[in-house]
Formats: structure tokens, C-alpha cells, sequence
């Protein structure tokens, strides 16, 4: 009987750490997205949040001429709470009441260059805490190999929050590698248009010149006979 009572604890306690995980891993979300803003035009993008929580927007540009772009964050409750105007990258970060926020993108100051731009959102606290309190409630006394509950959950956090810095510092590392390439792509472009314009001038010139002097050289006048 005591056999199967301390089976039972240690059965319990694995349940409650596994649901701890759980809980840990989904109380921070990540999400990223690269879309085309068209000249002349602005796009808006919403995320549902929750009281007290976390929202993080980092975005780049990433192609289009100056590589720049306006932005504003907007409240549920219609405030204006973050701008920046013709910037090529900014982050921002608000803790947040419950409601949907609104974040757009501006292109409309420009004519004729569409821009590429890539965002990052970062949730966190997004979970309910609720259902751990009562797990930790439930195995409150059960001590599996002298380590604590909190102890382990200290851990865990610790763990996610490094991940998931990892993971945002690699997304921002594409970001940037695809912002160089698109401006190693455009100026690749530049200097072959513009050696070839040279080119073509140079012939031209040269043909000239080589006219000029041959009419410098050539006697008109008739000769009797």
C-alpha cells in the first residue's frame, strides 16, 4: 500500500511538471511575416491582447528605394501609442490592456517605390495562469528528489526566455542578410546600367572624334584638269 501510495506521488508530480511545461512554452508567442507594401499605399495588420500582458513589434525594411516606410501602433481604445515616420527598422514594445491593437504600415509618400517589409510580434504572458496555481495547489507537500516545483519552473523560464531570444536574434539575422542582398542585388544593377551607358557613350564619342578628324583632313577643293 505505501508502495503504490508513493507511485502515485511521483505520478502526480510528473503530471504537474508536465503541465507546467505546457503552460510555460505557451504563455510567449512569435510570429513573423514579410509582406509587399505597393507605392502609394498603407496596410494594417490587428492582434488580439490581453490585460497586463506583453507586445513587442520589431519590423525592416527590407527592399524599395531609401528603404524606408512610416508606422504607427494604435490602441484598443483608439490611441495613437507609437510613431515613426520614413524609418528603415524600429522596435517597440507596450504592456497592454485587453482589446485588439492596430499596427500599420504607411507607403503612401511614395510615388512609385514598392517596399518589401518584414515584421516580428513577441507575445508574452499570454496564458492563463489559472490552471498552474491549481496544479501547484493540487501536489503542494509532494517532493520528488528533494527539487521543488518552483525550482524546476524557475528553470524552465529561464530556458524559454533564452530560446526564444535565440530565435528572435536568428529571424532579425535573416532579416538583415535579406535587406543586404536586395541592396547588393539593386547596386550589382546600378553599376552594370550605368558601365554600360559609359560604354556607350565612349563609342559614340569615339566615333565622333574619329569624324571630326577625318574631315579636318579632307580637301574639298576641286582640282582643274
Amino acid at each position: 500500500m505505501r508502495w503504490s501510495m508513493e507511485v502515485l506521488r511521483v505520478c502526480v508530480a510528473c503530471l504537474s511538471l508536465c503541465v507546467c511545461v505546457i503552460s510555460a512554452f505557451s504563455q510567449s508567442l512569435d510570429g513573423d511575416f514579410t509582406f509587399s507594401l505597393p507605392a502609394g499605399r498603407s496596410e494594417c495588420f490587428f492582434q488580439t491582447m490581453k490585460k497586463d500582458a506583453s507586445l513587442e513589434i520589431e519590423y525592416q525594411v527590407l527592399d524599395g528605394a531609401s528603404l524606408d516606410v512610416d508606422f504607427y501602433l494604435q490602441s484598443p481604445s483608439g490611441h495613437i501609442i507609437a510613431t515613426d515616420h520614413r524609418k528603415s527598422d524600429g522596435v517597440h514594445t507596450v504592456e497592454t490592456e485587453e482589446g485588439d491593437y492596430m499596427f500599420c504600415f504607411d507607403n503612401t509618400f511614395s510615388a512609385v517605390s514598392e517596399k518589401v517589409i518584414f515584421f516580428e510580434l513577441i507575445l508574452d504572458n499570454m496564458g492563463d495562469a489559472e490552471e498552474l496555481e491549481d496544479w501547484k495547489a493540487y501536489v503542494q507537500g509532494a517532493d520528488l528528489l528533494d527539487m521543488k516545483l518552483e525550482d524546476i519552473m524557475d528553470t524552465i523560464n529561464s530556458v524559454k526566455s533564452r530560446l526564444g531570444k535565440s530565435l528572435q536574434i536568428q529571424t532579425l539575422l535573416k532579416a538583415f542578410e535579406a535587406r543586404d542582398r536586395n541592396l547588393q542585388d539593386s547596386n550589382y544593377e546600378r553599376v552594370n546600367l550605368w558601365s554600360c551607358t559609359n560604354l556607350i557613350v565612349m563609342v559614340i564619342v569615339s566615333g565622333v572624334q574619329v569624324y571630326l578628324l577625318r574631315s579636318l583632313f579632307d580637301d574639298k577643293r576641286k582640282t582643274p584638269t
